[in-house]
């Protein structure tokens, strides 16, 4: 039984997983041999290039590889739970395929575990140096968000290399939310949380996968899944609105009542008044309009994911314990990917 467990999401990732496995397999088998064995599961989720052939090839010359199939592309966060319900080990982390965060930084989040925290998070250092302005902003304001919704002060919840105890990825596997931020998730599972300091890089090879609109999905997926924030907040400015108008119609009319001679004024100043009341109801429409769309999806039930087939030397395992605590996940033939 493996005692680190390795998750690897990957999507169109052909040029980086050579080096990715030849410096992230040193380091594991530098570190992690004897009763402290390891294991790496790659989720493949839907590539259209030569990824998962390259991750079937390395599977056949290393068993403790383990591949996941997904039949179409679902998203980097269903590919690391269809990751996590093949994980056999008592500590898990995940990586990013891209070699922004150097894998040589695993052992260091693996002795915070052992130290008897839940979750390690990576803290990226020199973000500004190799990530642009529209990279960093972002991440700056989901940061402050995922603080102030979780309650947890991490510094850096989108770096994507974070360890994690067992007993967190189960309690995960139990929730069945389609729409996860799993950094926040794992935090409301854990008693002991901490973060430390990691490398950050340029993405070796490749373009980012995260767009502008994936990066909005994702800070909806944060607010709607884990805060009522938002809808509290539209209740205290309509609130503020409400008190502010009842004073400014009580101003017109003492205005009116000093000035009798005096003529209509201020449009200009009302039409402005107007147009932020309709635009704040469409505000609030929107947000109403997230929250009832989110429930009729996790209502419908729906598979988070299917697997085509998982790839291992030998044989698959048997399942891990934590498979059988997922949400239902549909599972298509055994048979090989068509080519």
């Amino acid at each position: 039984m493996p005692y680190l467990s390795v998750v690897v999401p990957i999507y169109n990732e052909q040029d980086n997983i050579p080096q990715l496995w030849e410096r992230l397999g040193k380091v594991l088998r530098e570190n992690f041999q004897g009763a402290r064995d390891w294991e790496c599961i790659f989720t493949d989720d839907g590539s259209r290039d030569m990824s998962l052939k390259l991750l079937t090839d390395l599977a056949k010359g290393e068993p403790r590889i383990k591949v996941v199939e997904f039949n179409r592309n679902y998203g980097q966060h269903a590919a690391i739970f269809g990751a996590f319900a093949e994980v056999s080990g008592q500590v898990v982390v995940t990586l990013d395929a891209d070699l922004q965060n150097p894998p040589e930084e695993i052992p260091k989040l693996v002795a915070k575990v052992e130290e008897g925290f839940d979750v390690v998070g990576g803290w990226r250092q020199g973000r500004t140096e190799n990530d642009s302005l529209f990279r960093t902003l972002p991440s700056k304001i989901v940061n402050a968000i995922t603080r102030k919704t979780t309650g947890v002060k991490l510094n850096d919840y989108g770096c994507m290399l974070r360890a994690y105890n067992r007993e967190v990825i189960d309690a995960m596997l139990m929730c069945k939310e389609r729409h996860a931020f799993i950094p926040a998730l794992a935090n409301s599972f854990a008693k002991r949380i901490t973060e430390v300091p990691v490398g950050h890089a340029e993405r070796a090879a490749g373009d980012s996968k995260y767009g502008v609109w994936k990066l909005i999905n994702l800070q909806f997926d944060l607010l709607t899944s884990f805060s009522l924030l938002p809808l509290q907040m539209l209740s205290v400015v309509g609130v503020i609105i409400s008190a502010v108008s009842i004073l400014f119609a009580l101003g017109l009319l003492v205005y009116r009542f000093l000035h009798p001679e005096g003529t209509v004024q201020g449009v200009f100043t009302l039409f402005a008044i107007l147009f932020f009341m309709v635009g704040l109801q469409f505000l609030a429409f929107g947000l109403l309009g997230e929250y009832i769309g989110r429930i009729y999806v996790e209502a419908r039930d729906r598979p988070r994911y299917m697997v085509r087939k998982v790839h291992q030397a030998g044989g698959r395992r048997p399942e891990p314990e934590s498979s059988r605590l997922q949400p239902p996940v549909s599972r298509l033939s055994n048979s090989p990917h068509p080519s």
